[in-house]
């Protein structure tokens, strides 16, 4: 059995992790050591302490908890607050983010939604609308211009010597 330094080990196990990670069985045709020694490697690395992330254990909080802790809370003293959110493992910006939130739910009624288009629907109905006549105004300058052209041209082929005040 092959011994490594843990020098090399270490180069090793940072290849196989992070945001540019090889794979075990690539890195192991590249460096001659098996898939299963960097598989193991990297396990053992994993497992020592600093190398993962510490868990964080929030408490998911329902709504029902949340106001149950603010209906708690509610015409405490500050000593009597204090231990209520250490009990719970809260901040007071939590509890007074709680129940600004309830008061806004409870207190005002749910929003409305206006029948008919909103006013930005309106708008684009109206600019449509404006921009389909402009182009029909467009379209008819241009078919003027045309037929303008071609009376120029039909007139223009006429003999110029004659003088239309002299009837013939």
């Amino acid at each position: 059995m092959q011994t490594y330094s843990a020098a090399f080990r270490a180069r090793v196990v940072q290849r196989l992790m992070g945001p540019r990670a090889v794979s075990a069985n690539r890195l192991a045709a590249t460096v001659g050591v098996s898939q299963e020694t960097l598989s193991r490697w990297l396990r053992h690395a994993r497992s020592v302490e600093g190398m993962t992330a510490p868990k964080k254990r929030t408490p998911r909080w329902t709504g029902a908890d949340k106001l149950r802790v603010v209906l708690a809370a509610e015409g405490l003293e500050d000593e009597a607050l204090g231990a209520l959110l250490r009990q719970e493992g809260l901040h007071a910006a939590q509890l007074a983010e709680w129940r600004a939130a309830a008061e806004a739910a409870l207190g005002a009624p749910a929003p409305r939604r206006p029948s008919g288009p909103s006013p930005e629907a309106q708008r684009i109905v109206a600019l449509e609308r404006e921009l389909r006549r402009k182009e029909a105004a467009l379209a008819e300058t241009a078919a003027l211009l045309v037929l303008k052209k071609k009376v120029r041209a039909i007139w223009a082929d006429e003999d110029d010597t004659t003088d239309p005040r002299r009837g013939a």
